[in-house]
């Protein structure tokens, strides 16, 4: 099965950004599944490498790796 995962807000303004990775991670764990992510408007910050994580957030950068080393893809 294949999913596609649109990110339209920032990294750290709310927790939709981290839902939405957290979502594509268990897919492909769970049902081996082919995701991708679609970062569009502001949440193609979330791409930006080094950001600093604000403290109690987790970190967006390792989440995408994540999710690109498991053959995901990220579309910006």
């Amino acid at each position: 099965m294949s999913y596609m995962i649109i990110i339209n807000d920032g990294p750290y303004g709310s927790e939709r950004s981290y839902n939405a990775l957290r979502l594509a991670r268990d897919l492909q764990k769970e049902a081996k599944a082919d995701v991708t992510v679609s970062l569009m408007g502001d949440g193609v910050v979330n791409a930006i490498k080094g950001q600093d994580t604000p403290q109690g957030f987790y970190n967006i950068e390792r989440m995408l790796k994540a999710i690109m080393t498991k053959k995901g893809k990220v579309k910006l």
